[in-house]
C-alpha cells in the first residue's frame, strides 16, 4: 500500500505582494518585524492547520490472518539453536514416527528437537537445506513462479543427483496470488512438466510431488482440474504425479479480504466464506480431506500417496485460540489421520487410509501461531509438548 503524502497548509503570516509600491512594502514589513528586528506578537488570525495523517499499519507478510503486527523487528533470533533444554521434564528420545512431520520455515531441525518431538520427516520451503537428523526424512521444495522455477536448472540437477531417492515438491501454493507462488493453472502445468522432466532425468529414483493448494475447497479443486486438463492438452498424456500434497487450513476465500483469496486466473469474487471461529472446525476439516481423496480417485490418482505438508493453527490466542484449544485440535486431527479410512477412495496399499503423512506448521515462525519450539528459551512450547506427548503415548 502506498502512503499518500500530504503537504502542510501555510499559515497567514507575512506574504510577498507583487505589484505594490515601495511604500506599501515598507508598511507590510514594519507590521511584521520590530525596529530591533525581533518578532512582534502575532495578530489574531486563522491558525495554520496540519492535517492529521492516519498512520499506515505494518501488515503481516501475507493477509492470511485478519490482523497486523507491530512495525518493530521481532526480537527472537532467526535460527534454531540445538542446545538441550534445561529444567524440562522431557527426558525421552523418541524414535522417528514416519507419519508425523513438521514444517521448518527458519533455522534447522536438530537431532535433539527431532528426538523430543518424535517426527519422522519434515519439509522446508527450499531445495538447499540438506541437514536432516539421522532417521528423519527431508522433503525439499522447488519454488515456482510465473517466470519459471528456482533453483535454476543446472543447480537443481546437481542437487537432485547428489540426493538420490528424495521426494521433491514442485511449488508452494500456486493457487495463492501475490504472496505465494501465484501461477495460473495452464502455466503451472507447463512449469511442472519442466521440473518433473529435469528431476527424473537427474535421478530416475526420485519422486516428484505436485504443489499443495492452500486448502482443498471446491474452488481450489477447480484450479487443479484446470491444471490436469492443461497438462493433458499440452503433452497428450495424464499429468505424472508420484505424490499428492495439500495444505489443510480453514481460511476465508474472498477477493481483497483475509484468507487465501481467489486463485489466479479465476474471475470469482467469493469462494467459501469462513468465520474466524471456524479455523479449527473439525467437521469442515474432515469433510474437506475426504472430498480431496474423492477428487483424487475420480481424477485417476487413488493409488498415490497423500501428504499434508502444511496445517495447524494460525490464529492468535486473543482470537480465542489458546493452548487448550490448540491441543484439542492437534490431538483430534492426529486421531483422525491415524484412523480415517475409506474402501472406495483410500490408498489400497495403506489399508485404505485417507492420508499417509502430515506436517504441523510449524517448528518456529514469528509471523504465525502454532510454534512447537521457542528458540529464545531453547524449550518446546506448550504446543510442542502436546505434540511430543501425543507421539509418545498414542502414535501408531
Amino acid at each position: 500500500m502506498k502512503r499518500r503524502v500530504t503537504g502542510r497548509r501555510m499559515g497567514m503570516g507575512c506574504r510577498s505582494l507583487i505589484g505594490y509600491g515601495l511604500l506599501l512594502m515598507t508598511l507590510i514589513l514594519s507590521a511584521c518585524v520590530s525596529p530591533a528586528g525581533t518578532p512582534q506578537a502575532a495578530t489574531p488570525t486563522r491558525p495554520a492547520v496540519t492535517p492529521t495523517r492516519r498512520p499506515t499499519p505494518t501488515p503481516r507478510i501475507d493477509p492470511l490472518v485478519p490482523t497486523v503486527i507491530p512495525a518493530t523487528a521481532d526480537a527472537r533470533p532467526g535460527s534454531t539453536p540445538t542446545r538441550l533444554p534445561t529444567g524440562t521434564p522431557l527426558s525421552w528420545s523418541l524414535a522417528p514416527y514416519p507419519r508425523f512431520g513438521v514444517g521448518v520455515p527458519l533455522g534447522k531441525l536438530s537431532a535433539e528437537i527431532a528426538g523430543w518431538l518424535g517426527v519422522g520427516w519434515y519439509v522446508t520451503w527450499s531445495a538447499r537445506t540438506w541437514d536432516a537428523p539421522p532417521g528423519v526424512e527431508f522433503w525439499p521444495m522447488v519454488r515456482v513462479s510465473q517466470t519459471g522455477f528456482r533453483p535454476a536448472a543446472a543447480e537443481l540437477a546437481s542437487l537432485v543427483a547428489a540426493h538420490p531417492g528424495a521426494t521433491w515438491i514442485a511449488g508452494n501454493e500456486p493457487d495463492v496470488v501475490e504472496w505465494q507462488d501465484d501461477v495460473p493453472p495452464r502455466q503451472y502445468a507447463e512449469i511442472y512438466h519442466d521440473v518433473y522432466t529435469l528431476i527424473k532425468s537427474a535421478d530416475p529414483t526420485a519422486r516428484v510431488a505436485i504443489a499443495a493448494v492452500s486448502q482443498p475447497t471446491e474452488l481450489r479443486l477447480r484450479y487443479l482440474d484446470q491444471v490436469l486438463e492443461a497438462y493433458r492438452s499440452r503433452y497428450g498424456e495424464p499429468m505424472p504425479v508420484d505424490v499428492w500434497t495439500v495444505h489443510m487450513y480453514i481460511l476465508n476465500e474472498q477477493r481483497d479480504s483475509w484468507g487465501t483469496g481467489i486463485p489466479p486466473g479465476f474471475s470469482e469474487a467469493v469462494g467459501e466464506l469462513i468465520e474466524i471461529d471456524q479455523h479449527d472446525d473439525l467437521a469442515i476439516f474432515q469433510r474437506r480431506l475426504l472430498r480431496f481423496r474423492q477428487w483424487m480417485a475420480a481424477a485417476g490418482y487413488r493409488e498415490r500417496e497423500l501428504a499434508i505438508t502444511e496445517y495447524g493453527i494460525l490464529m492468535p490466542p486473543d482470537y480465542g485460540f489458546g493452548p487448550e484449544r490448540v491441543r484439542r485440535f492437534m490431538w483430534a486431527t492426529f486421531d483422525y489421520f491415524q484412523t480415517a479410512t475409506d474402501p472406495q477412495v483410500g490408498l489400497p496399499s495403506d489399508d485404505n487410509r485417507l492420508v499417509q503423512r502430515w506436517a504441523w506448521f510449524s517448528l518456529y515462525d514469528p509471523n504465525y501461531e502454532g510454534d512447537l519450539f521457542d528458540p529464545t528459551t531453547g524449550q518446546l512450547t506448550p504446543a510442542g509438548r502436546d505434540f511430543a506427548e501425543y507421539v509418545r503415548t498414542q502414535a501408531k
